[in-house]
């Protein structure tokens, strides 16, 4: 502030001087601190002299706002009362939590586990009449698909191949992840497979309850294909599937190389495995629909339009109360026929494999079935 006045005191109105013209250096500041108060001048009526306006500005300070008594005292008064709280409530919660001490809550059980730790067949079997003639499979088996019971049995754990019975498996899993109307895309590779096949050509999208019909009543081996890699992502993807859902199912005579059972090498199962997946393919809604029906007219896109598919299962509409569920023949498995009818509210299973006359031994074995209490 010193050099601020002393520059000021400079200025000739500052002491009562007249405007008179003198040489600009006489106007300069006098020295190196006037300089940097920002005391310049050029010549006489330039400017006047300039102060820094934050020399001169008054610095106004607030006042705090004091906290009134009311609101001290209330706050006073509600952290008594939290204290006297935590005081009492505090030893009862911890001396309850010591003599208590907290219960886990049960394991949850899921399906796959109840099914894998329950068997699905039980024996021995009720009856050993004998049929004459004899039954000519190579193994077979009738159960009550209800209860599981086992009512007659023929070598029922001999491995053999099972050719398109396979597709029961495939269409239990492909049920489960696939809903009806969603949209499939065929894979070229499924259009390249063995006979037999519905004709689906490469790309083609197709709503997933067509090839379900393909699948269980036409028997198309190229159905079977593109529903597992749509299901997996891929063939062998889905081959494990199977593999491991027959572990879970206890399936302990069955191992799976082809999705459709067109391949025999390694692709095997028994009479009771296939009774045992039975029962659990029928609890299925859509399963049951579909392996039940003898003819459908299904409506198809251009060029095509229409494609009429025919159960080939021969008991459908030729034995009282017949309403399922899959043929199966190759060179090396023979005839094969899983069948199933219901009368009264019970449902029997007959599995046949290798039968030259399946049709005729399985009629007989589901009579047997409905004779045996």
């Amino acid at each position: 502030m010193r050099h601020v006045r002393r520059a000021l005191r400079s200025h000739p109105r500052a002491n009562g001087q007249s405007r008179t013209r003198q040489s600009p250096e006489s106007f300069t500041c006098r020295n190196a601190t006037a300089r940097r108060t920002g005391c310049y001048r050029r010549r006489v009526g330039d400017e006047r002299a300039r102060v820094p306006a934050g020399v001169l500005t008054p610095v106004v300070r607030r006042r705090r706002r004091r906290v009134g008594p009311k609101v001290v005292l209330a706050a006073a008064l509600l952290a008594a009362a939290c204290a006297v709280v935590v005081f009492h409530e505090w030893p009862s919660h911890r001396s309850a939590a010591a003599a208590t001490p907290p219960t886990p809550a049960p394991p949850r059980t899921t399906v796959r586990e109840r099914s894998h730790t329950a068997p699905l067949l039980t024996g021995p079997a009720r009856t050993a009449e004998a049929f004459s003639p004899p039954i000519a499979a190579r193994g077979a088996i009738v159960v009550d698909a209800g209860t599981g019971t086992v009512l007659w049995a023929h070598r029922p754990h001999r491995r053999l191949p099972i050719a398109s019975t396979t597709k029961i498996m495939t269409a239990t899993l492909a049920l489960e992840r696939l809903r009806a109307e969603s949209l499939v895309e065929v894979p070229p590779s499924a259009t390249r497979v063995p006979l037999v096949r519905e004709g689906l050509r490469p790309h083609e999208r197709v709503r997933a309850w067509k090839l379900f019909d393909g699948l269980l009543m036409f028997s198309g081996n190229d159905d079977a294909m593109t529903l597992a890699i749509a299901t997996a992502g891929s063939r062998r993807a889905f081959l494990a599937q199977m593999n491991e859902r027959a572990r879970e199912l206890g399936l302990k005579d069955s191992h799976f190389s082809s999705v459709s059972g067109v391949i025999d090498a390694d692709n095997y199962s028994s009479a009771w495995d296939l009774a045992a997946l039975t029962r659990v393919a029928l609890r299925n809604p859509r399963f049951r629909e579909i392996v039940r029906t003898r003819i459908v007219h299904v409506p198809w896109s251009a060029p095509t339009y229409e494609k009429v598919y025919v159960n080939k299962n021969p008991l459908l509409g030729h034995y009282r109360g017949a309403d399922g569920v899959k043929t199966g023949w190759t060179t090396l498995a023979g005839h094969c026929l899983v069948a199933s009818a219901t009368r009264g509210g019970r449902t029997i299973v007959a599995v046949v494999l290798d039968d030259p006359t399946a049709p005729t031994d399985a009629r007989r074995l589901l009579d047997l079935g409905f004779r045996t209490a």
